[in-house]
């Protein structure tokens, strides 16, 4: 890169530069996060400056996500077969123990 000086010289000067990549991001408290459902979060529960934090705030933080709502109705029917299934052995286990 050459410059102009303001004594008329031109000099040469070599600049280096360095980019970082950065993503653009929208922070809020958990009382302002209320009502939202945000398809990412990123929760900090590093101690903040002001509070300690509580399981409700880090409930509040983690539920605004529709992925971890996606995941938690997933493993609610996970939780639904897995019933259904030990219901039909305790059957199962019934009907033997009556055939003996």
């Amino acid at each position: 890169m050459k410059v102009k000086l303001c004594s008329s010289k031109m000099t040469q000067k070599t600049i280096q530069r360095v980019q970082f990549p950065v993503t653009g991001t929208y922070a809020f408290t958990d009382y302002q996060s209320q009502g939202q459902t945000l398809p990412y979060v990123y929760v900090d529960i590093g101690t903040p400056p002001t509070a300690g934090l509580s399981l409700f705030n880090l409930y509040v933080g983690l539920s605004r996500s529709s992925e971890l709502l996606a995941e938690e109705d997933r493993l609610e029917g996970l939780n639904e077969d897995t019933s259904q299934w030990w219901a039909r052995m305790r059957r199962r286990e019934l009907e033997f123990e009556s055939v003996e």
